[in-house]
């Protein structure tokens, strides 16, 4: 992963999301986050930066949590002929599925989009 491929989903997601308050945001200590340009790219956002400690999988078990369900309930059961298709399968996954129909015990049993949408109704921004 480069630091290009994380500044992207992230100027990404700012875009979607037009936060008005700065916002947390969850990583690993990779090179890809820890990288001066990343660091500036995040400050220029009004991004914060927080790093799992090392070796504790568990300051990011949410986010593991997501990668080993989305590798086991789809990348390992498909083969992709190019990369491609296995972005839009994988955007398919996330956005048709894991967000709207997904439900979670970290989201009151709910899915993640109809959790957000009724906290977003309760406070009104991000």
């Amino acid at each position: 992963m480069t630091a290009e491929l994380v500044m992207d989903a992230l100027l990404m997601a700012v875009w979607r999301r037009k936060p008005t308050a700065e916002v947390l945001i969850h990583s690993d200590q990779g090179s890809q986050y820890t990288s001066e340009r990343c660091q500036h790219f995040m400050t220029a956002h009004n991004l914060k930066s927080s790093m799992s400690r090392r070796g504790n999988c568990h300051d990011n078990a949410v986010a593991e949590s997501f990668f080993q369900l989305l590798k086991r309930e789809r990348i390992k059961k498909r083969i992709y002929k190019n990369r491609e298709e296995a972005k839009a399968d994988i955007f398919d996954y996330v956005e048709m599925f894991y967000n709207a129909k997904r439900r979670h015990s970290a989201c009151e049993d709910q899915a993640p989009a109809v959790y957000e949408s009724a906290w977003f109704m309760r406070h009104g921004t991000v």
